[in-house]
This record gives structure tokens, C-alpha cells and sequence, in this order.
């Protein structure tokens, strides 16, 4: 059922041998062990030992350190491991997603709205030179989703738009930068399809609602894309797909309606059978919501592995998971056969990728190797470029605001926006949180020549009186109205900064305050989301808005330059709807 000599492995006699053999030599908790992907919890040279010589683990991923721990890690997982592993990284948007000191060069929306294929490219080669250099061999990218729903957060930043093709041309060119990197493979995500349901997977059920016809030529161009151009890997996302399940299996019931993960109508029929894919899968990962409310663990483990995936996305618990995967192998529950063809893809791509070939300690670079690749100066050259490109002025109805010059606007007020507290954005505070983009784009117009402040909330100054010991004065609450012309006396122009990354903004005061702009006719106004692109939604009253897609400081650099040369400086295209779908946003 694996085609070993066709695309993607393309593997000699000699290779298919060693494949063969390797799995004919295997016990049965060596073959199981290949089928998981596991999160390294730790760098304890024990511990990690313990993970290939207990568990015989298939591949690893790990959470983002510096680059040389990342790398002494990796060389440890190879020097226990029988096979060599696979080691991934979520290298979606650079070298920073696969080591701390990594080099960003762009993410999935701001490469899209450069319109560059180049810069595709330049993520999938600059991003992996990076990975690669520290003993990586395996990217968890591209998102090849399509971002259709402006309520879907999930991938909003991740995807490269909403246009089938450029989400087919600019998965494609990062693929081939990839592979211009020896024994490095890519694994495509999330398969059928994210960005319709405006839920995150991780936390509830995602559906991809698209008839036949509609996911063939869209999704489906973009996957059997790939897959023509030589795709070795798909994760598979936790999305169901209930049109398309339904039509090749007719008899399938709603209540019985899986992800994608768990259903062999997508993973073998339409992914296997009807798109011809003869490389690896992977599943996303295995604590998500959308694939653990369907079933026990004990039930789901086996299944993702019958369904037609090859390796299953991290231990809950490693003795239990373990325990259940070999058990269903040693009952039957899987096959032979389905252990057989798995273990074939899995070692099959690691011989394509030259992994038997070499020896363990040649599986991770040098140091030297490392120190060089992390320092180029061209990635830092390429992130600039990005930041400049991908600038999008997306409305612009005050055809005279820009460019902004300290002779127009000398004073400035800028005012933060950010979204609602997340679990991670609270402890980052705790540990100490760092100036905000509204503080940052203050010190740099500042160094412009202009006159910027940041504005300071009613709820913002309560908070200080609190921390400061003293009891807050509620009524700066209530008192937030004040008559137009003393709002606007210690300001020529407004920059609304909104940083939210996930979700909708979250405004504190509305009782007349700054932070919504509602005097868009009473002062000049230009309104940045620099994280999510969305905020129209929610600001439909701005009448200049622009995306940066993030507040990197090359991007902020490169929006004040902007800012100042005028509109003609906004080379960006808008890659998704960010009205929204809304018809108050174009007012």
C-alpha cells in the first residue's frame, strides 16, 4: 500500500532494505514507540534517554530555548535512539520557532499580504536553515489554511490569506525553500482545512463546512498542490469535514461524525485514495478539545492510527498511552497489516531524508555550525524587507491625513488598545511586562521630532492609586465626558494602536474617554492593528486603518517611516477581509 520508490520517499533498493529490515527486526514496543511524537518536557540527559530507550519514541518536539540547549538536547535524543528520530519545530514564521534566538522572518498573513512568493520561499529556507543548523529535521509548516471566517482567531495570523491560490503559490514556495535543505522534511497543516468555524480546536469542535465541490477547489487545490510537488508530511487537524465524509459514506449518521483525525473517510479515502498522498501523517496535537470530546483516550489512540494517520502528536501520560497503543497491537485492534504500513511510511521518510545514513553523532551540527547559521545578517535583511512590504493602509477615507510630519502634528497622542487577558499574557506581566506598542511608537516618534504621549485610561489610573496604596477614586470612572474642545486642546492627531492578539478588543472606558475612537470628525485619527488584522469589527468609525500584522521593531521602524512619506509608502495588499464582511466598516 506505500509506494517506496515514488514521490515522496524516491528510495533506492538498498534504502527500501534497510526499511524492511528495520521493522522486521523490531519488537513490538519498538514498533509502537515510532508511531509517537513526543513534547521533551526537560533537558536532564536521563530523562530524555529514558524517552528513546523506554519508549522507543518515533519523533520529538520541544518548547521553544536558546538555540545551543535546543541543539544539546537534540544531540542527546539521536545518541539514545535506535532509529534516528524525528525532531520538529514549529518554524511557521522562522527561525524563532525553532529557537529563541531564531530570526523572525514573517508570518504566514504578513508574507501574504506582500503578495511575494519570494518571501514564502525565504521562510521555508532562511526559517529551516536556522532549524536545521541546531539539529532539527522536520518543520510542522506550512499552514495551508484558509482563513474565510474573521471570528476564526486560530489562524488568523498563521494563514496566508483568504485566496485559495495564494495560499496554494505561497505554501508551495515555502515548501521549496525547504527542501533546498538536505534530509529536512516539511509536514503541511492542518489537513482538510482550517479557518471556517470561528472556534478554536483547541478548545472546542472545528468544523470545515465546504460541499465536494467547494473543498475540491479550494482546500483541495491547495493540498494536492503539494502533494504534486512532493509534500513528505500532513498533520492532520482535528476539523471535521461532514459534507465530504458524508459523500463517500453515505450511511454516516451526524452523531457519529468524527475530526478528521479519528475518520477514515478523510484520512485514507479522500486523503490517500482520492488526492493520491503516499507520504507520512501526523496528528495535531492529542490534548486538543475537538479530538478528545469524542471518545475515551483509550479508544481514541488506536483510532487516529486506524483512521490512516501514521503517528500520533504527544503522551498524555507515557506509561498509559504507551500501555493502550501496545495493547490494541497485541489484540488486534490494530493490525498487522495497518502497524506494517504505518512503520513503512515512518521509516520511509526517514530513510528519504538520509537519517540511516548517517552516523549519530553527524545527526546534529557542530556548534560553530549553529552560531554561524543564527547570526546571518541576510535573514535580518529578508525580516526588514517583510516589515516594509507588507505594510497594508486598508482604509483611507481622509485622503489628507498622511504623511504625518512633526510641521503637521506636532503633538501626538497614542493610545493603547489591547484584547482580553489571556493566561500567558498575565504572567508575562508578573514576570515583568515589557513596554507596550503604543509606548514603543511613542519613543520613536519622539525621536522623529514630535511631541507623543501615551493616553492614560480612567481605569489605568486607578489601578496606580491602588498599587500605590491609596484608594481609587471611582469617579474618574464616571467622569470620562468633557466638553470637545478640552479633549482635543493637548492633541493634533491620534494614533490608535491596537494590540490585540487573540479575540476582540477590550476597551476599559467608553464613557467618552480616548480609548475608542468615537471623535474620528473632532481630531484626526489613524487606527494600527499591529497583531490581529480584524479591528475594523470593531472600529468601523476609523477612517484611516492600517495593518502591520505584528509590533516587531522593524515593523514599527517601518511604519513610521511610512507614516511620514505618506500613502504611497503602504505597499501592502490586504490578504483577508479585514472589514470583516461588515458594510459599516466602508463607511
Amino acid at each position: 500500500m506505500v509506494d517506496l520508490k515514488a514521490k515522496p520517499y524516491c528510495l533506492s533498493d538498498e534504502d527500501i532494505r534497510w526499511v524492511r529490515d528495520t521493522i522486521a527486526g523490531m519488537s513490538d514496543e519498538e514498533k509502537v514507540g515510532q508511531l509517537f511524537f513526543q513534547l521533551t518536557a526537560g533537558n536532564d540527559e536521563e530523562y530524555l534517554r529514558e524517552l528513546m530507550e523506554k519508549y522507543h519514541l518515533g519523533g520529538c518536539r520541544y518548547n521553544p530555548a536558546p538555540g545551543k540547549v535546543i541543539q544539546e538536547k537534540n544531540r542527546i535524543l539521536q545518541k539514545y535512539a535506535k532509529v534516528p528520530v524525528f525532531i520538529a519545530c514549529n518554524t511557521e514564521a522562522g527561525g524563532d520557532g525553532a529557537c529563541a534566538d531564531g530570526i523572525n522572518i514573517g508570518r504566514g498573513i504578513k508574507v501574504g499580504a506582500t503578495g511575494n512568493n519570494d518571501y514564502a520561499y525565504a521562510m521555508g529556507k532562511m526559517g529551516n536553515e536556522q532549524a536545521a543548523a541546531i539539529g532539527c529535521n522536520m518543520a510542522f509548516a506550512p499552514v495551508c489554511d484558509i482563513h474565510y471566517n474573521w471570528l476564526n482567531t486560530e489562524i488568523v495570523s498563521r494563514a496566508f490569506g483568504n485566496d485559495p491560490k495564494r495560499v496554494a503559490e505561497m505554501s508551495k514556495a515555502y515548501m521549496d525553500g525547504l527542501h533546498t535543505i538536505p534530509g529536512f522534511a516539511c509536514t503541511a497543516k492542518h489537513f482538510p482545512g482550517n479557518g471556517q468555524d470561528f472556534r478554536d480546536a483547541h478548545l472546542a469542535n472545528n468544523v470545515n463546512y465546504f460541499d465536494v465541490d467547494e473543498w475540491d477547489k479550494t482546500y483541495g487545490m491547495v493540498y494536492k498542490t503539494l502533494i504534486d510537488g512532493g509534500l513528505d508530511a500532513i498533520m492532520g487537524g482535528h476539523i471535521m469535514l461532514p459534507k465530504y465524509a458524508k459523500a463517500i459514506n453515505p450511511e454516516l449518521q451526524d452523531e457519529d461524525m468524527m475530526p478528521a483525525t479519528l475518520s477514515p473517510e478523510i484520512m485514507t479515502t479522500l486523503l490517500r485514495d482520492k488526492l493520491g498522498f503516499n507520504g507520512m501523517v501526523v496528528t495535531d496535537a492529542s490534548h486538543m478539545v475537538a479530538m478528545t470530546d469524542r471518545m475515551t483516550r483509550r479508544e481514541m489512540l488506536p483510532l487516529s492510527i486506524n483512521a490512516g494517520c501514521d503517528m500520533f502528536l504527544f503522551f498524555n501520560d507515557p506509561d498509559e498511552d504507551f500501555a493502550t497503543m501496545l495493547d490494541a497491537y497485541r489484540t488486534g485492534v490494530i493490525s498487522e497489516a495497518r502497524m506494517t504500513e504505518a512503520l513503512t511510511r515512518i521509516l520511509g521518510l526517514k530513510a528519504h531524508m538520509g537519517l540511516h545514513k548517517k552516523a549519530k553523532e553527524e545527526l546534529v551540527p557542530s556548534p560553530e555550525v549553529a552560531d554561524e547559521v543564527l547570526s546571518r545578517e541576510e535573514y535580518k535583511k529578508m525580516h526588514k524587507a517583510i516589515c516594509r512590504d507588507s505594510l497594508t493602509l486598508v482604509k483611507y477615507k481622509d485622503k489628507d491625513v498622511l504623511p504625518i510630519t512633526p510641521e503637521r502634528y506636532k503633538r501626538i497622542m497614542l493610545v493603547n488598545v489591547k484584547g482580553p487577558d489571556s493566561p500567558m499574557a498575565m504572567l508575562m506581566r508578573g514576570m515583568g511586562e515589557q513596554k507596550s506598542p503604543a509606548d514603543k511608537l511613542c519613543d520613536l516618534l519622539n525621536e522623529k521630532g514630535f511631541e507623543a504621549f501615551v493616553y492614560e485610561s480612567p481605569l489605568d489610573t486607578m489601578k496606580k492609586q491602588i498599587a500605590a496604596g491609596e484608594k481609587p477614586d471611582i469617579n474618574l470612572y464616571f467622569a470620562g465626558k468633557n466638553a470637545i474642545d478640552d479633549f482635543k486642546a493637548g492633541m493634533d492627531l491620534v494614533i490608535t494602536v491596537c494590540n490585540v492578539v487573540n479575540g476582540r478588543p477590550s476597551f476599559g472606558m467608553s464613557k467618552g474617554g480616548g480609548e475608542i475612537p468615537w471623535y474620528v470628525f473632532e481630531v484626526p485619527v489613524v487606527v494600527v492593528g499591529v497583531e490581529q488584522p480584524t479591528m475594523l469589527a470593531d472600529m468601523p468609525q476609523a477612517r484611516t486603518y492600517i495593518n502591520t500584522y505584528d509590533a516587531r521593531p522593524d515593523t514599527l521602524n517601518a511604519l513610521v517611516d511610512a507614516l511620514m512619506e505618506g500613502p504611497q509608502a503602504f505597499p501592502g495588499k490586504d490578504p483577508i477581509d479585514s472589514f470583516c464582511g461588515l458594510f459599516d466598516a466602508h463607511l
